[in-house]
């Protein structure tokens, strides 16, 4: 079979927990998982000579010992022969040196310089860092994620699912287009999403072929450069995350940093220098391959409206490869930070700096600004940024009580707005649906904001969340109920009587009121709700505390 020959039958991962799809990433000349390959023929070739002086060295140092005189010759007959020219010539000169391994012995010969000349010869003949990518465990590995991950189609309206089809037909080409620097990433689809904090972020949606190759590179230089990062950086990293931030901000304001510098940058993910960028990745990666095709991913087009625009700085968010890229970049900052002796964390572009006065945080945010200008061309965002008091900021959704021993973690107010406007869609909907559907789309939404915010020691704000929630839903059934005539009978079936159902049903007050009133609460208790499905904000919390 050709290279990139599609095999039909079924591989099995080499550490055996895994099942290979078909041959898709296959070379038909590269040894399968367990079988050996035959060597190189120079590379055996050196072996045998290895072999072959060894042989002969150990016949001439026989010899050597049995003694000096014209009987030596006689003894080694026909073996002496065998040996080589250079051997024999070694042998009659045990005056000089000779080089094994790291030191010398006199006098001897050994097959250790022809080793290590053999090992100097495989260590050239190494796959390259760019043939570690598209090693075919690494991508199988990588199209896994992909799927896993899911997201949008691109530009070219490709989806998950077709992507192993594709690569079934097209990935040997893509593969050598790699491989010569001759690949061209397509452009990125540019979408807009409102931020919390006002105005909209950009993402940029790259194809599914180009997610699947750039998740292949970050596998690759992950372990690269991972372990070189600071200890204070949380953001898109194995084994770390905004909870570890979180924890240990609370530590360092515990500690006596009552003042934090918070450090916004302006657009930070569309305002990356690429020159700068490349210049920190090359530290570490040789490869000009690699180096070719992540400069490319950088300049990848930008299509809006069918309009494809070149990019010339940024690293668009969307892609697997600008949260690493990212952490490469701010890496200098977290260095510069340590050096100088700071307390801090940063998790992506979010920096919180923790000292002990305002004066001090005032000089640091001038420092820093300074700084990320000359270094890094990165701009701070000053209407966003601050020097003030942990509890009048928030990190990463989380904000700090003015306790001192120790401050106590609370819901930020903004986090609180947030989830609201999350789920106000989710019960506008719900007014043509029965109140169980309703209750079926919000329990994922409070499960996941609850598992995220479990770090929090107050709880208020959970109660309140739980009591706003409840009050959402029976304004949903008045709406639903509409007419006085149809909410009287309502009332009356749910246990009101008469005169209550008829006065509370023709008040003509507006649903949100009735939804808070006695009525309403007596006619739909918060244990009716439970019995339907409804997850409690406090429960949850309470379960998670007691699970951990």
């Amino acid at each position: 079979m050709g290279e990139g020959a599609i095999r039909p039958e079924a591989r099995c991962h080499p550490d055996g927990k895994d099942v290979y799809a078909p041959g898709i990433w296959e070379e038909s000349h590269a040894p399968y998982p367990g079988r050996s390959a035959r060597l190189p023929r120079r590379l055996a070739t050196s072996r045998g000579v290895a072999r072959e002086e060894q042989k002969s060295a150990e016949v001439v140092v026989a010899v050597a010992h049995d003694g000096e005189g014209p009987n030596m010759r006689s003894r080694v007959g026909s073996k002496r022969s065998m040996s080589a020219k250079g051997v024999d010539q070694k042998a009659e000169m045990p005056e000089r040196s000779w080089k094994v391994g790291g030191g010398t012995t006199e006098g001897t010969t050994s097959a250790r310089p022809t080793l290590t000349a053999c090992g100097d010869q495989a260590k050239e003949e190494a796959p390259s860092l760019i043939e570690e990518v598209l090693r075919r465990e690494n991508v199988y590995r990588a199209y896994k994620r992909v799927v896993a991950n899911g997201g949008a189609p691109g530009v070219d309206g490709m989806t998950v699912d077709e992507l192993m089809g594709y690569c079934r037909e097209h990935w040997p080409r893509i593969r050598e287009e790699i491989r010569s620097g001759r690949y061209q990433p397509q452009p990125v689809r540019k979408v807009e999403i409102p931020k919390a904090g006002g105005g909209k972020r950009m993402l940029g949606i790259p194809a599914v072929i180009d997610r699947l190759i750039q998740q292949a590179l970050l596998q690759v230089l992950t372990p690269i450069f991972d372990p070189a990062f600071s200890k204070w950086s949380f953001g898109f990293r194995p084994k770390r995350s905004a909870h570890g931030a979180v924890s240990w901000s609370r530590l360092h304001i515990a500690a006596g940093y009552r003042w934090v510098v918070d450090l916004d940058l302006e657009k930070f993910f569309d305002r990356v220098n690429h020159d700068i960028l490349m210049s920190r990745v090359a530290r570490k990666v040789k490869d000009k391959q690699v180096l070719r095709l992540i400069r490319r991913y950088l300049q990848a087009g930008l299509m809006e409206g069918g309009v494809v625009s070149p990019r010339s700085e940024g690293t668009p968010q969307g892609g697997p490869l600008s949260p690493m890229l990212s952490n490469v970049l701010l890496d200098e900052l977290d260095k510069e930070l340590e050096k100088r002796g700071h307390r801090f964390c940063r998790y992506a572009d979010d920096c919180n700096i923790y000292v002990k006065s305002r004066r001090a945080g005032e000089r640091v945010m001038t420092s820093m600004e300074k700084f990320l200008w000359e270094r890094l061309r990165l701009k701070v965002n000053r209407t966003k940024s601050a020097v003030a008091r942990p509890w009048h900021r928030k990190f990463l959704g989380y904000s700090v009580t003015v306790h001192r021993n120790p401050p106590r973690l609370r819901v930020a107010p903004e986090s609180l707005k947030r989830l609201k406007e999350k789920l106000r869609p989710i019960l506008r909907r719900g007014r043509g649906k029965r109140l169980d559907r309703v209750i079926e789309e919000l329990n994922p939404v409070i499960r996941g904001w609850v598992a995220y915010f479990r770090m929090s020691d107050v709880r208020v704000s959970f109660e309140e969340l739980d009591g706003w929630v409840r009050r959402k839903l029976r304004c949903v059934l008045w709406r639903q109920w509409k007419r006085p005539r149809t909410r009287r009978a309502k009332l009356i079936a749910r246990g009101l009587s008469e005169d209550r159902a008829s006065a509370s049903a023709y008040n003509g007050r507006g649903p949100w009121w009735n939804a808070g009133a006695p009525h309403m609460n007596q006619a739909i208790p918060t244990r009716y709700l439970r019995t339907i499905g409804l997850l409690s904000f406090i429960d949850e919390h309470r379960r998670l505390l007691c699970k951990s």
